[in-house]
């Protein structure tokens, strides 16, 4: 594991090309996003509407996450993810705070993520709940 504080960590709400290859490398670490091309991951970034990233020193992006949203009603949050060598430093901590004081999404009434059920403590501890009485959520894939 990278010896590093979580201070020294630089927040960006662009990536350059090279962090988004980069972004595209983390991506296949994860069960969610492996299997994504590079063009995916930049259409991906594209189309979010608001990016963050960590990045060390050196320009290296370490965490990253992305919302879809429409300014007022909803926030979706998608790709919560630390590089593996820079877990357990908060970073994931860091990368949630940084979107519930984002600037853009203070008049949202409602923020959404997804997770596995191993992560719901984790989201908890932010005000995120499971409980959702009798809403269900429906999917419909492509293909």
């Amino acid at each position: 594991m990278s010896t590093f504080h979580c201070s020294s960590v630089v927040v960006v709400d662009r990536l350059t090309d090279a962090q988004r290859r980069q972004l595209h490398a983390l991506y296949q670490n994860e069960w969610w996003t492996r299997g994504r091309t590079l063009e995916e991951t930049h259409r991906v970034v594209d189309g979010s509407q608001i990016c963050l990233g960590l990045v060390e020193p050196t320009g290296r992006l370490v965490g990253f996450t992305r919302v879809i949203t429409d300014f007022i009603f909803k926030a979706l949050v998608f790709d919560v993810i630390v590089a593996p060598d820079f877990r357990a430093n908060g970073l994931g901590d860091q990368l949630m705070s940084l979107i519930l004081e984002h600037a853009q999404l203070k008049d949202v009434r409602t923020i959404e993520l997804y997770c596995l059920p191993e992560l719901v403590p984790f989201y908890e501890r932010y005000g995120f709940t499971d409980d959702l009485g009798r809403l269900r959520l429906m999917r419909r894939t492509a293909g």
